[in-house]
């Protein structure tokens, strides 16, 4: 079977730049949802099955018009990459093009080396984000002490500041998604979804 999977983020954005060319495919998958949900709990990709699909090898091609439409990020992308590569599922990329398998069935070697370069770039990204925030909370500690001097004893967090530090989650939740689904997006604690919800309340 032959997938093409395309994304837009909201429901005025037209698709149609993405879909072209789509005959031949047994499926073309369209979503339209925020960029930060993973591949496998879009709504589209959910309700076709595609994960299963994927694993019990009835899919043996899966296409995308650019490669942010695979993951949420780069590392996600990467990962997804190689989960699929790993299923022996050739994946093909139109913007930029690349491919890890061949219509052959022979390894792309130019798109292992493109993709171990992107790779690449994006742990050298991470590690000056990483530097970066080191060197601003030194300064800032030097300059202001008491911005890290932690909470005070028997003092508690206000609400807002909680529900600020889980914003993302607070989003999810607001769009009416369930707490399974945030906890999972989120990678927070089911216990700590149910204290948002609370909170939630009391704002």
């Amino acid at each position: 079977m032959k997938v093409f999977i395309s994304r837009v983020s909201t429901d005025d954005q037209s698709e149609l730049r993405q879909i072209q060319n789509v005959g031949g495919f047994d499926k073309v998958i369209i979503d339209k949802c925020d960029g930060d949900i993973g591949l496998w709990n879009r709504p589209e990709i959910v309700k076709n099955k595609i994960k299963k699909l994927v694993d019990n090898g009835t899919i043996k091609h899966i296409e995308f018009h650019q490669i942010d439409r695979m993951g949420r990020n780069l590392k996600n992308i990467l990962e997804e990459y190689e989960y699929f590569t790993s299923k022996g599922i050739r994946v093909v990329c139109r913007n930029p093009n690349f491919q890890n398998f061949t219509e052959s069935g022979e390894e792309d070697m130019f798109s292992k080396l493109l993709l171990s370069i992107l790779g690449s770039v994006g742990a050298y990204e991470k590690s000056l984000i990483k530097r970066r925030q080191k060197e601003g909370i030194l300064i800032t500690q030097k300059l202001f002490p008491e911005k890290y001097s932690g909470r005070k004893q028997n003092t508690k967090e206000s609400n807002l500041k909680f529900l600020s530090k889980h914003s993302k989650s607070v989003e999810y939740l607001n769009k009416g998604m369930k707490g399974v689904e945030v906890s999972k997006l989120c990678n927070v604690s089911l216990n700590t979804i149910t204290k948002i919800k609370r909170k939630m309340e009391l704002v």
